[in-house]
């Protein structure tokens, strides 16, 4: 009988927790020259963004984004499902709707048989065309671990463009999916997940954030991410950075995957978790009170801020006013776990004096 392959056994990582970690990543683009000036450059790198945007004219700008990974998961139909629908997400996170997709493959083709990986392109291409959008090419390579993913072009009317940096004082936060899918992938690779979390953990990585393009549009929206492999916190902070202000976070109101939560206090976790919180712990404020009514341990809350989000949820930021709306409109569009988690604040006089430590920009209680 034939070993069934696990396509997870072929990679020292995988999903969204393959990324480089932040303060790595920060290192790393140091020292790059500054890119040239363009003026129709909406959005480049300067806020760590989910894509560029382009203006092209008065009604258009082009949003362009690329995503691409290592196996999260064993089935080679469901592992091109989730990472087509991570690198969609981008181009919703910024306010668009995308129109065409590159395909992106890196196969170890002395290991992997064509038919496993003709599987993973037919999962990629099955959430485009749930999209509405095609797969119209894209480039392959022989690489010692299996990669796929996307690049993607999307549109969007250029005033309804949302940046990750644009929160306003007192706006409050949105997280639109609940976190774990790093626990749960944590726990597939040692062979212990159930088919339970199997299931809950492909219907969410398999959600496409489409209502992304509508949020945007609704008054009082200010800015908007996605929560990838940086985890919340990672990518909560970006958006507290950008705008430069404060951001709390009343944990007990994010929503947890509850089969993660579990397999959590059974110890499993993440290396990528622990690289997150080493790049940006000295930011962040984690009191006493924080997890207190979950039964969680300090050490497992900052385990589950800092845990990657494999196409995780939008993460958006609006006047208080508009929370309400947000949310229902999510509701509707099924994303049946959207919360509000917190609230910008301006900082506070005292920390612009602290000169010789980074300044605390979120605290969770």
């Amino acid at each position: 009988m034939t070993t069934p392959i696990r396509l997870t056994e072929y990679a020292h990582g995988g999903g969204c927790g393959c990324k480089i970690s932040p303060s790595l990543l920060a290192t790393i683009l140091r020292d790059l020259p500054l890119p040239l000036p363009n003026p129709k450059l909406l959005v480049g790198n300067e806020s760590a963004d989910d894509a560029a945007v382009y203006l092209l004219n008065d009604q258009q700008a082009l949003i362009a984004t690329t995503d691409f990974f290592t196996p999260i998961v064993d089935d080679p139909f469901d592992f091109g499902r989730i990472a087509a629908t991570n690198a969609l997400s981008d181009i919703y996170a910024m306010g668009g709707e995308p129109i065409l997709a590159l395909a992106i493959v890196g196969m170890p083709i002395d290991k992997l048989p064509a038919e496993i990986i003709g599987r993973i392109l037919a999962g990629g291409q099955s959430v485009c065309s749930a999209a509405g959008i095609t797969i119209a090419g894209g480039h392959s390579i022989d690489t010692p671990e299996p990669i796929y993913g996307l690049a993607v072009m999307g549109l969007a009317l250029p005033q309804f463009v949302r940046k990750n940096c644009n929160a306003k004082t007192g706006d409050v936060l949105i997280l639109a999916k609940p976190l774990g899918i790093g626990i749960l992938s944590a726990a597939l690779k040692k062979g212990i997940l159930s088919a339970d979390g199997y299931a809950e953990m492909v219907r969410l990585t398999t959600q496409l954030n489409r209502i992304g393009s509508s949020i945007a549009k609704l008054q009082g929206v200010t800015a908007m991410t996605d929560v990838t492999g940086f985890g919340l916190a990672g990518h909560a902070l970006e958006m507290a950075r950008g705008a430069n202000l404060e951001l709390q976070l009343d944990f007990s109101t994010i929503p947890l995957i509850a089969l993660a939560v579990e397999y959590l206090k059974q110890g499993h976790s993440t290396g990528a978790s622990t690289r997150n919180w080493q790049s940006y712990s000295n930011e962040i404020a984690l009191e006493n009170s924080a997890g207190r009514d979950q039964g969680l341990s300090a050490a497992q809350v900052q385990t589950l801020l800092t845990d990657p989000q494999t196409s995780g949820g939008l993460l958006i930021s609006c006047e208080p006013a508009s929370a309400a709306q947000v949310l229902s409109v999510l509701l509707q569009a099924g994303f049946i776990n959207a919360c509000q988690i917190g609230q910008f604040l301006a900082k506070e006089p005292a920390a612009e004096l602290k000169t010789s430590l980074p300044l605390t920009k979120l605290t969770v209680y």
